[in-house]
């Protein structure tokens, strides 16, 4: 699912609750420019109050939103998403063609549940793990 920079933040966290997902890619004119996660949400609404008046309402999604795209081709290995998101510390991976559309998105939760074993690099299931659990080494 897709989102603009307009968007208010209110309304991406709808969007995100009720299709029970946990980050929007954001796009202008069909190319992504940056991602929004819960996260970013729940930074947003940890400072909501610090001067006494509520920020969430006046905030759009690319006010928050990480503002480029870590991504990988169609084409791309299991391996090599899964060795991008531990080495950047993300759990959740656009997938982009060489048009720059956004052509879907991988979770560490798809390769995970989905039994995508990747028996040449033990070690890289062991640190999605701990990227899940959010217990990544930061």
């Amino acid at each position: 699912m897709t989102t603009g920079p307009e968007t208010s933040i209110k309304e991406a966290a709808r969007t995100l609750a009720d299709n029970h997902i946990g980050s929007l890619v954001v796009v202008k004119k069909k190319k992504p420019i940056g991602i929004l996660t819960e996260r970013d949400i729940l930074h947003v609404l940890a400072e909501s109050r610090d001067d006494g008046k509520d920020k969430i309402g006046s905030k759009e999604v690319g006010d928050v939103m990480t503002n480029y795209v870590i991504s990988v081709a169609p084409s791309s290995t299991v391996q090599k998403a899964v060795k991008l998101m531990t080495e950047n510390k993300i759990k959740k991976l656009p997938v982009i063609d060489n048009k720059d559309k956004l052509v879907g998105i991988i979770t560490a939760s798809d390769v995970i549940t989905t039994g995508s074993i990747i028996t040449d690099q033990p070690g890289l299931i062991k640190h999605l793990k701990r990227l899940l659990s959010g217990r990544h080494g930061r």
